[in-house]
């Protein structure tokens, strides 16, 4: 071998020794990563066994819960002191990569997001094509618009849609009604037995009851594996307002309805799936001029939902929808019939 050769292939040698180096930190990264990613609340630190196990019967099963938690309601939670807390939200926010994130890597997860379809033509328009899911979904409106029969269609909706999926449905005003299911599952060609078993209702008999079953739903897909796609709560406000009477009941009231409001758009956010919620109205007895209609809950339960939809009645045994709130679509409003088989437009 010549002298020129053996010169190049010690500089090869040598340069293999420079670059293997530089090469190790990122397998040693690459494992560390996924060692991470296979961490547990159990590894959080500050968690023994028994915070543990209230932190699960408190349904939070995963490092996400933890992550998006507050330091007071793991305080409450656990007991902990407000250091460890904030020692195990922090962890678990390290270990999930919840920094910054760009426009493109959100635009990617939205592809994730399927909409549920109302059956009318004009209201998929009004919403953008139709109730999204991993968002919060407002309807307000008196009695008689149409709030329930709009969950009820959604729920058959989504079982039509996807045949895998469930749906979680709390019943607060014993407005759930089977027979409902089964006709508007006979107008899409839905078995209603099926559809039926596909059902998930619970009836909430006071607020906190209400609260405690929309923390569950987070365990029936962790624990038992459900393919819920869409949580119906009707309504939201019945208990609330009914137990908590007067102004000096109203800051506890507005409180707690805060903190129900997150859970739900912890589990719609975590899961995808679309929260339907049905809320109660008042009329305005200072307002003289226009329509003196407002929703209950006031500016909690406005700022907690992402698509805020007013219905009221029109002529003749017709609806009106008007979308008032939406992040991305602009103020509009649409007319529509409940009829036996769901909804028909009317232009």
């Amino acid at each position: 071998m010549s002298e020129e050769n053996l010169s190049e292939n010690m500089q090869d040698e040598v340069m293999e020794l420079i670059v293997e180096p530089e090469t190790k930190p990122t397998k040693s990264k690459e494992k560390s990563d996924l060692k991470m990613e296979k961490l547990t609340i159990r590894d959080l630190p500050g968690v023994g066994a028994a915070t543990a196990e209230k932190l699960e019967s408190a349904g939070y099963r995963d490092l996400m819960a933890i992550a998006v938690a507050t330091i007071g309601e793991l305080i409450e939670t656990t007991g902990v002191s407000e250091a460890v807390a904030r020692k195990m939200v922090n962890a678990a926010r390290d270990s999930m990569k919840m920094g910054f994130e760009t426009g493109m890597d959100i635009l990617k997860k939205r592809e994730l997001v399927f909409k549920i379809t109302t059956g009318s033509e004009n209201f998929d328009a009004l919403m953008g094509g139709g109730f999204e899911t991993g968002a919060i979904t407002e309807c307000f409106g008196e009695f008689g618009s149409g709030k329930t029969q709009i969950g009820h269609i959604l729920a058959v909706n989504t079982l039509k849609e996807d045949p895998t999926s469930e749906v979680v449905y709390i019943d607060t005003e014993n407005t759930f009604r089977p027979e409902r299911i089964t006709q508007l599952a006979e107008g899409i060609g839905l078995d209603p037995t099926e559809a039926l078993k596909r059902i998930m209702v619970a009836k909430a008999y006071n607020s906190d009851h209400q609260m405690l079953l929309a923390e569950k739903v987070d365990s029936l897909i962790t624990e038992q594996k459900k393919s819920i796609k869409l949580v119906v709560i009707d309504s939201l406000t019945s208990h609330f307002r009914a137990e908590y009477i007067g102004r000096g009941t109203l800051s506890e009231r507005q409180q707690k309805l805060n903190r129900h409001m997150h859970t739900l758009a912890r589990v719609g956010n975590t899961h995808n799936i679309c929260i339907y919620v049905t809320n109660q109205v008042m009329a305005k007895p200072d307002q003289f001029f226009g329509d003196p209609t407002a929703s209950i809950g006031g500016h909690i339960v406005a700022h907690a939902s992402t698509f805020r939809i007013y219905l009221r009645k029109g002529r003749k045994g017709s609806r009106v929808a008007k979308l008032i709130d939406a992040p991305n679509l602009p103020d509009a409003e649409c007319c529509f019939e409940v009829q036996e088989q769901g909804l028909k437009d009317i232009n």
